[in-house]
């Protein structure tokens, strides 16, 4: 089966953003779109409203789809777009729907600029489980290759690729995204990587500045050699290496201010109680301004 980029819609402005950026990444990907809304079997706004007329409900569902398939094709005629309105739990839909695809773009809700962001719990649960890589997206989202085109109408601008890495268990899917997201766009990426304060730097005895410094290093050479077979396979990526002492979640959040993408990773875990996003990817849900790609890893 053919991949294809799935922008999961639905009427809000969080998703019209997501189905754009959806837009842009499969032309540059050269793979078609897919635009997906899920219907459940009895809407919750019907249980509610005795008066519900369903069959209106799932017309204008139809409808909302099409029409912004239509929007779609008029600002990008070279790409293929396709619809599905699907039945059922939207979580699990969309979680169907992303093992059939590249890539699934869903929307972000924002908050506002000093709030931070709200994700729902439909996208979380999504997240959460989905095995192919997921982009969030939100409303109005201003990246740096944002409203800016070559020649040829690609997305174009100054904004890096931004990686969350781990050094101590580096994951391959997540490293080859985003290197890969890097060469699409023709952007740099700036892998981040984060360690711990040492403790000894609470007491500040005698040579803790050595102790931090012989540390910093340590950790940088750790990065540039995790690194080192990634820029091999990708000559063409510029690469900055950030390896920064501190909190790895607010480490990474400064870091992608004015990034096109940030790309973290979750690992696949074998049981379903709960969500398990850990704090640095909830951070970077929440937080994050540029479309966040969550990466999942075994």
């Amino acid at each position: 089966m053919s991949r294809t980029v799935t922008a999961g819609i639905d009427d809000s402005p969080e998703s019209r953003a997501a189905a754009e950026w959806a837009a842009r990444e499969a032309r540059l990907r050269g793979l078609p779109l897919k635009i997906v809304y899920v219907q459940e079997p009895t809407p919750r706004m019907a249980a509610r409203t005795p008066l519900f007329d369903l069959d209106s409900y799932r017309r204008w569902a139809e409808r909302m789809a099409e029409e912004a398939a239509a929007g779609l094709r008029t600002r990008h005629p070279d790409l293929d777009v396709s619809t599905a309105q699907l039945t059922g739990t939207v979580a699990d839909v969309l979680c169907e729907a992303a093992g059939d695809a590249e890539l699934l773009v869903l929307g972000s809700r924002g908050l506002g600029r000093l709030g931070g962001f709200l994700v729902g719990s439909v996208s979380l649960a999504v997240v959460a489980r989905a095995e192919r890589p997921v982009v969030l997206v939100r409303a109005g989202e201003e990246t740096g290759d944002e409203r800016r085109t070559d020649p040829a109408g690609a997305p174009h601008g100054a904004g890096a690729v931004v990686l969350g890495l781990d050094v101590d268990e580096p994951a391959d899917p997540l490293l080859e995204f985003a290197f890969d997201a890097a060469a699409l766009h023709g952007a740099p990426l700036r892998a981040v990587h984060v360690w711990p304060e040492p403790p000894t730097s609470f007491y500040r005895f005698y040579g803790d500045a050595e102790l931090y410094d012989d540390l910093q290093r340590g950790q940088a050479v750790l990065l540039t050699k995790v690194l080192r077979p990634w820029r091999q396979k990708y000559p063409d990526v510029e690469v900055i290496e950030a390896s920064r002492c501190g909190s790895a979640a607010q480490v990474l959040v400064d870091h992608s201010h004015g990034a096109r993408l940030v790309a973290v990773g979750r690992r696949i875990r074998t049981h379903s109680f709960g969500l398990h996003l850990g704090h640095v990817l909830h951070s970077a849900l929440h937080h994050i301004a540029a479309p966040v790609a969550v990466v999942p890893h075994s």
